[in-house]
């Protein structure tokens, strides 16, 4: 599992259902710097917290982005679908006056299992 920053799972699941935590830009501890970067390790960290759970990206039904500057959405949004690939859950971009730890990129999902 995942460790998080506040008193919270990272990963929750409930019968057929994980509902995934918001991941942001750590990466051993440490902060990556740049919206580029933050976007592609809240994404591998997502993938870790889905292996952890015993799922895929396949199995994620929906994601919420929350970026700082939604000027960043395109550069967000490409690396997202490079990571997801042909699989493309439903989604939302939001954007939000701040994120814990500074960070401009979190994301969250909610995988559903056996679908």
């Amino acid at each position: 599992m995942s460790e998080t920053v506040a008193p919270y799972s990272g990963s929750q699941r409930v019968g057929s259902l994980m509902f995934v935590s918001g991941q942001l830009r750590l990466e051993d501890g440490a902060l990556v710097k740049g919206v580029s970067a933050q976007t592609r390790q809240a994404l591998v960290n997502l993938v870790a917290v889905l292996d952890d759970g015993g799922a895929s990206l396949s199995d994620v039904a929906k994601c919420t982005v929350f970026m700082v500057d939604i000027e960043d959405f395109a550069t967000v949004n490409g690396i997202y679908a490079e990571v997801f690939g042909e699989h493309r859950p439903a989604r939302s971009a939001i954007a939000v006056a701040a994120l814990p730890l500074g960070g401009l990129v979190e994301i969250e999902a909610y995988v559903v299992f056996g679908s």
